[in-house]
């Protein structure tokens, strides 16, 4: 019996860290809304031009090692973790979004197809010589 592309998608386990390798942590299954972030709140945090993210189900994410450190963003919308001995960014929570939201480049293997990603929001804080993602969702974000 062969597994279907859904079965083999929530069987997948990916793991990742902080620079220092203090902060571990593991996330199940497929990654919701891949996606770039230009706002200018992610061009500061992430010290770039933007962001990667996605999403994984609060059920599928596990920490581990070192204690994460989590500050508000955005007064009662949206809160920000990173490792409090090295400051990698490493996850998001945001009231309107039901997944924690994870630092892409934080994995330990960035190459999945469910990672590539779909929209980038924020479009009009992009910086001008960088291509822009498509929006292959269509999203009314950015």
């Amino acid at each position: 019996m062969n597994a279907t592309p859904d079965i083999v998608a929530a069987a997948q386990e990916r793991s990742g860290a902080c620079l220092c390798g203090l902060v571990r942590f593991t996330v199940r299954g497929k990654a919701v809304f891949p996606h770039t972030c230009s706002c200018p709140h992610c061009q500061k945090l992430g010290g770039g031009p933007m962001m990667w993210w996605a999403g994984f189900e609060p059920e599928n994410v596990t920490w581990t090692g070192g204690e994460l450190t989590w500050f508000t963003t955005f007064e009662g919308k949206a809160k920000r973790a990173f490792c409090g001995t090295c400051g990698s960014r490493l996850a998001a929570i945001d009231i309107d979004v039901p997944e924690i939201g994870i630092v892409v480049t934080a994995l330990d293997d960035t190459t999945g197809p469910d990672l590539i990603p779909v929209n980038q929001s924020f479009r009009d804080s992009a910086v001008a010589w960088l291509d822009q993602v498509p929006d292959t969702q269509h999203s009314t974000v950015g």
